[in-house]
């Protein structure tokens, strides 16, 4: 399964909230066998979001979007995905019900915060009150941490891939050093290989079959210089 993760908000390209959001995803879904192709920032627009969105739907298995769900002038995620998607923004009586069961009535809520793309599965938001939505392979998850990783586990469960397995090699020699016993490894075990330097340098390899990660693995720690 192939996925990509979009984030909304001006407030991150001003820097201004860094985007946890994307890296946990990423890591659940590489937890979970799915390949992240893109992952992609986007401003509180509704054009910027109906692009970016239209285009990676008819790439990727799945796009997960995150960010500006509610009711405020710059929530305008719903409205992005509905455009990209040629779908009305209507009020979604699911949604509505959800929030009344947990205390709310329509006249605590403020205009618009059940409104989500005609047709759409609503999303409960057990951490907060904005819903998301699921349609056509589109997931529209809240941008406050706690609420999008609440909604993503309700959800976890349709997203599925290839179990990938990974070994850890570190070296205490310079990455440029490294480049025949990396060639080597690849060469000799079916595995690919990452290579991250810092003050060693982090070698992580992956594959789809355990056994062999292991033995990729330490047939190269026993040739590399370690810390």
């Amino acid at each position: 399964m192939n996925v990509a993760v979009v984030t909304v908000g001006d407030e991150l390209l001003a820097g201004r909230t860094t985007d946890t959001n994307a890296t946990w995803l990423c890591s659940e879904l590489d937890d979970r066998g799915v390949t992240v192709g893109r992952v992609t920032t986007v401003p509180d627009r509704v054009a910027d979001i109906a692009r970016v969105v239209n285009e990676y739907r008819a790439e990727y298995d799945a796009v997960i979007v995150t960010g500006g769900l509610g009711p405020t002038h710059d929530d305008l995620t719903m409205d992005g995905v509905a455009a990209a998607l040629g779908r009305e923004v209507e009020e979604h009586d699911a949604a509505l019900a959800w929030l009344e069961e947990d205390g709310y009535t329509r006249d605590d809520l403020a205009a618009g915060t059940a409104d989500l793309p005609a047709g759409a599965r609503a999303l409960h938001n057990d951490a907060g009150v904005a819903p998301g939505a699921a349609l056509e392979g589109v997931y529209v998850l809240p941008g406050v941490p706690a609420e999008m990783k609440a909604m993503f586990e309700s959800i976890a469960d349709e997203f599925a891939g290839t179990q990938t397995y990974r070994e850890t090699v570190v070296a205490a020699e310079a990455e440029s050093a490294l480049l025949d016993r990396i060639a080597d490894v690849r060469e000799r075990f079916d595995v690919s290989v990452g290579s991250y330097p810092g003050e060693s340098v982090r070698l992580e390899l992956t594959g789809t079959d355990e056994a062999t990660v292991a033995d990729a693995a330490g047939w190269l720690r026993e040739r590399v210089d370690s810390p």
